[in-house]
Protein backbone atom coordinates (compact mmCIF):
# COMPACT_ATOMS: atom_id res chain seq x y z
CA UNK A 1 0.00 0.00 0.00
CA UNK A 2 0.85 3.65 -0.88
CA UNK A 3 -0.06 6.08 1.46
CA UNK A 4 0.83 9.95 0.61
CA UNK A 5 0.90 12.73 3.32
CA UNK A 6 0.94 15.55 1.83
CA UNK A 7 0.94 19.22 2.96
CA UNK A 8 2.45 22.48 3.81
CA UNK A 9 5.16 22.90 6.27
CA UNK A 10 4.61 22.53 9.92
CA UNK A 11 1.00 20.99 9.30
CA UNK A 12 1.94 17.70 11.27
CA UNK A 13 2.71 15.11 7.85
CA UNK A 14 5.61 13.52 10.11
CA UNK A 15 3.93 12.92 13.03
CA UNK A 16 0.97 11.94 11.16
CA UNK A 17 3.27 9.46 9.20
CA UNK A 18 4.56 7.85 12.54
CA UNK A 19 1.75 7.63 14.01
CA UNK A 20 0.29 5.50 11.30
CA UNK A 21 3.49 3.45 10.91
CA UNK A 22 2.65 2.60 14.07
CA UNK A 23 -0.46 0.92 13.13
CA UNK A 24 0.30 -0.35 9.95
CA UNK A 25 4.41 -0.95 9.48
CA UNK A 26 6.15 0.25 6.75
CA UNK A 27 8.80 2.84 5.87
CA UNK A 28 8.28 6.41 5.62
CA UNK A 29 10.07 8.24 2.84
CA UNK A 30 10.19 12.14 3.62
CA UNK A 31 10.15 14.66 0.58
CA UNK A 32 13.93 13.70 -1.86
CA UNK A 33 15.17 10.87 0.37
CA UNK A 34 14.84 8.99 -2.46
CA UNK A 35 17.54 10.54 -4.03
CA UNK A 36 19.62 8.50 -2.32
CA UNK A 37 18.48 5.55 -4.21
CA UNK A 38 20.90 6.57 -6.73
CA UNK A 39 23.83 9.19 -7.94
CA UNK A 40 22.02 9.89 -10.86
CA UNK A 41 18.02 11.87 -9.67
CA UNK A 42 17.08 10.70 -13.22
CA UNK A 43 17.98 6.97 -12.00
CA UNK A 44 16.48 7.41 -8.79
CA UNK A 45 13.74 8.95 -9.38
CA UNK A 46 13.04 6.03 -11.37
CA UNK A 47 13.88 3.16 -8.82
CA UNK A 48 11.25 5.27 -6.25
CA UNK A 49 8.66 5.55 -9.00
CA UNK A 50 9.29 1.66 -9.42
CA UNK A 51 9.18 1.33 -5.66
CA UNK A 52 5.72 2.83 -5.06
CA UNK A 53 4.25 0.68 -8.07
CA UNK A 54 5.37 -2.29 -6.41
CA UNK A 55 3.83 -1.28 -3.05
CA UNK A 56 0.62 -0.92 -4.39
CA UNK A 57 0.61 -4.61 -3.95
CA UNK A 58 3.06 -5.41 -1.53
CA UNK A 59 4.87 -3.41 1.55
CA UNK A 60 3.47 -0.62 3.10
CA UNK A 61 5.56 2.68 1.81
CA UNK A 62 4.32 6.16 3.94
CA UNK A 63 5.82 9.16 1.16
CA UNK A 64 5.63 12.25 3.03
CA UNK A 65 5.53 15.79 0.45
CA UNK A 66 5.67 18.82 0.96
CA UNK A 67 6.46 20.33 -3.02
CA UNK A 68 4.43 20.44 -5.63
CA UNK A 69 6.23 18.24 -7.58
CA UNK A 70 6.88 15.33 -5.67
CA UNK A 71 2.72 14.96 -5.85
CA UNK A 72 3.53 13.45 -9.23
CA UNK A 73 5.43 10.85 -8.20
CA UNK A 74 2.92 9.14 -6.18
CA UNK A 75 1.07 6.15 -8.27
CA UNK A 76 -2.75 6.04 -9.48
CA UNK A 77 -4.31 3.93 -6.34
CA UNK A 78 -2.38 5.80 -3.68
CA UNK A 79 -4.22 6.74 -0.26
CA UNK A 80 -3.95 9.94 -0.57
CA UNK A 81 -3.99 12.31 2.96
CA UNK A 82 -3.88 15.92 3.05
CA UNK A 83 -2.62 17.03 6.10
CA UNK A 84 -3.02 20.93 7.05
CA UNK A 85 -3.59 23.96 9.75
CA UNK A 86 -4.20 27.26 10.05
CA UNK A 87 -1.98 29.85 9.55
CA UNK A 88 -1.30 30.89 12.77
CA UNK A 89 -0.85 27.32 14.09
CA UNK A 90 1.80 27.13 10.86
CA UNK A 91 3.50 30.05 12.12
CA UNK A 92 3.88 29.17 15.69
CA UNK A 93 5.54 25.82 15.06
CA UNK A 94 7.70 27.01 11.96
CA UNK A 95 9.07 29.91 15.16
CA UNK A 96 9.50 26.81 17.27
CA UNK A 97 11.92 25.23 14.31
CA UNK A 98 14.02 28.31 14.19
CA UNK A 99 14.09 28.71 17.72
CA UNK A 100 11.09 31.38 18.39
CA UNK A 101 12.24 33.34 15.79
CA UNK A 102 10.20 33.97 12.54
CA UNK A 103 11.30 36.48 10.19
CA UNK A 104 9.27 38.70 8.19
CA UNK A 105 10.40 36.71 4.66
CA UNK A 106 9.82 33.42 6.10
CA UNK A 107 6.49 34.59 7.55
CA UNK A 108 5.86 35.82 4.23
CA UNK A 109 6.40 32.58 2.71
CA UNK A 110 4.30 30.99 4.43
CA UNK A 111 1.41 32.81 3.79
CA UNK A 112 2.10 32.60 0.10
CA UNK A 113 2.29 28.78 0.20
CA UNK A 114 -1.06 28.52 2.38
CA UNK A 115 -3.55 26.59 0.68
CA UNK A 116 -1.05 25.41 -2.20
CA UNK A 117 -2.45 21.82 -2.05
CA UNK A 118 -6.15 22.33 -1.15
CA UNK A 119 -6.95 21.52 -4.41
CA UNK A 120 -5.89 18.29 -4.93
CA UNK A 121 -7.97 14.66 -4.74
CA UNK A 122 -7.42 13.37 -1.36
CA UNK A 123 -9.19 10.32 0.48
CA UNK A 124 -8.73 11.86 3.39
CA UNK A 125 -7.94 15.03 5.39
CA UNK A 126 -6.02 16.08 8.50
CA UNK A 127 -6.38 19.35 10.18
CA UNK A 128 -3.72 19.08 13.05
CA UNK A 129 -5.37 22.95 14.17
CA UNK A 130 -8.34 20.77 15.59
CA UNK A 131 -8.62 17.21 14.71
CA UNK A 132 -7.71 14.46 17.32
CA UNK A 133 -4.28 12.34 15.71
CA UNK A 134 -5.55 9.06 17.69
CA UNK A 135 -8.90 8.90 16.43
CA UNK A 136 -8.34 10.15 12.61
CA UNK A 137 -5.58 7.47 12.62
CA UNK A 138 -7.90 4.76 14.56
CA UNK A 139 -10.81 5.70 11.89
CA UNK A 140 -8.08 5.58 8.61
CA UNK A 141 -6.58 2.24 9.63
CA UNK A 142 -10.08 0.51 9.98
CA UNK A 143 -10.59 1.43 6.14
CA UNK A 144 -7.49 0.66 5.41
CA UNK A 145 -6.60 -2.65 7.02
CA UNK A 146 -8.49 -5.67 5.10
Amino acid sequence: MVIGIIGENCTGKTTLAEEIQKRLGGEIVTGKDYLRLAKSESVATALFKKKLNAALTGDTVLYVISEQDQVKLLPEGTVRILTKADIETIKTRFSARMRGNLPAPVAQMLERKHGCFDDGAYAYTFDSSHDDMIAFCHRLTADLRP
